[in-house]
């Protein structure tokens, strides 16, 4: 029971990542809270946990509206006395490259990716200080390295990296008691990639699969729960000297 006594919240945790990390928080004993902009399938993964003998329950959350995080992480503090553990997870994935990406299509994957991830920390922060956490923001190498058909993916993620140290670094100095990691998946079989991959034009699909697979040293993509467990590590007391630092879960692919 790794997570014994502890608030979770994870957001975008209706599918993929954030679902497996949802389920993994809960069977290490937190009781999470599941949100998601499809309040359905948030609803579906806090009951499929519920049913199991976790602890977890769902919101419908919209993460670039700035008053509803106010209200959400005052809400879980009133309801269980705490908030330990953020997952900035929530995010989209668009197919353009530098020419063909919108500015509506830009700003979106900003505001999704980026400013979410900033106003959840600010929010964590502000009911963290005293009694501690851990925050952890799911980047993706495509916030280390490039990829041409991600343009807008690219900038966001690249943010969140940053931004993490930048967190990490006041929190130190301020003496909370706060770490602040980002995570940083690799090509991971969920809904988002497989939509990415599918949206390319179809005599291009299987060629870019093949390239990606070939890609990777370890010769697979990985799966939601692969990156689940490194969430798991930083929101565990295990990980208490570790802040601002970059977990990368991607089979060996940023090592070319």
């Amino acid at each position: 029971m790794r997570l014994a006594n502890k608030v979770a919240l994870v957001t975008g945790a209706g599918s993929g990542i954030g679902a497996a990390t949802a389920k993994r928080f809960a069977g290490e004993g937190a009781l999470v809270v599941v949100t998601d902009i499809n309040g359905e399938s948030a609803q579906a993964v806090a009951a499929g946990i519920n049913s199991s003998g976790g602890r977890a329950e769902a919101r419908t959350q919209d993460v670039t509206d700035e008053a509803l995080w106010s209200t959400l992480v005052a809400d879980i503090v009133a309801a269980h006395g705490s908030l330990d553990v953020l997952v900035n997870n929530a995010g989209i994935a668009i197919t353009a490259n530098v020419e063909n990406t919108t500015l509506e299509d830009w700003r979106r994957t900003q505001a999704i990716n980026g400013e979410s991830v900033f106003m959840g920390t600010r929010a964590a922060v502000a009911v963290m200080k005293v009694r501690g956490g851990s925050i952890i923001n799911i980047s993706s190498i495509e916030g280390i390295v490039g990829e041409p058909n991600a343009t807008a993916y690219n900038y966001s993620k690249g943010g969140v990296r940053i931004f993490t140290k930048s967190a990490a670094l006041h929190c130190a100095a301020q003496g909370y008691p706060i770490r602040v990691n980002s995570v940083h998946p690799g090509f991971i079989l969920t809904p988002m990639v497989e939509a990415g991959i599918a949206a390319l034009p179809a005599d291009e699909v299987q060629a870019q699969y093949q390239r990606l697979i070939g890609e990777i040293p370890l010769g697979v993509m990985g799966e939601p729960i692969d990156i689940a467990n490194g969430c798991l590590f930083l929101a565990s007391d295990e990980s208490r000297y570790m802040t601002g630092a970059e977990l990368v879960i991607d089979g060996g692919y940023t090592c070319h």
